[in-house]
């Protein structure tokens, strides 16, 4: 058991830090105890404050990629949910902006601040093959490039 202790807190560490990203329990109703909560989260779909959050505490990516390149949503769409703030984001988008603010917080705690990991996402990487990984967010392959790719510069890997 003592093997798993450290990751376990590294877990509930960065899950406390995606939970704040998306406007913590306030926002999201609960506070999440694991993984296992944001998957039900998730299901029943995340609230649209929480991209307005989200939205709210970028630093360098403006919104109108974010919100298209990520979220798949156009800006005029967002701001036209504005009118119904009760109507959760599809398992879709939940799923998407989910997805996001974890990459945001690992590139976060990989180059020190936020504005720093949103520089890296929205310019050309070597190992993404000159793509900037912001562009690749749009499906589960190009999530996964963008994970491995983070996996290596968090392990020192020639990346």
């Amino acid at each position: 058991m003592a093997v798993n202790a450290p990751s376990l807190a590294a877990s509930g560490d960065k899950l406390r830090k995606i939970e704040a990203l998306l406007g913590g329990s306030g926002i999201l109703a609960l506070r999440l105890t694991d993984v296992l909560d944001a998957h039900e989260l998730l299901l029943c779909g995340l609230p649209a404050s929480a991209l307005d959050q989200l939205v709210g505490r970028l630093v360098v990516i403006g919104k109108s990629e974010f919100l298209e390149k990520t979220v798949g949503m156009s800006l005029r769409t967002w701001q036209q949910r504005k009118d119904n703030p009760s109507k959760p984001l599809s398992r879709e988008q939940s799923g998407r902006l989910w997805k996001f603010a974890k990459i945001l917080v690992r590139a976060t705690d990989i180059f020190g601040s936020q504005a720093e990991a949103e520089r890296w996402l929205t310019r050309p990487v070597v190992g993404l093959n000159q793509h900037r990984p912001i562009d690749l967010l749009g499906t589960p392959a190009g999530v996964e490039l963008v994970v491995d790719h983070l996996d290596r510069l968090e392990h020192s890997v020639c990346a």
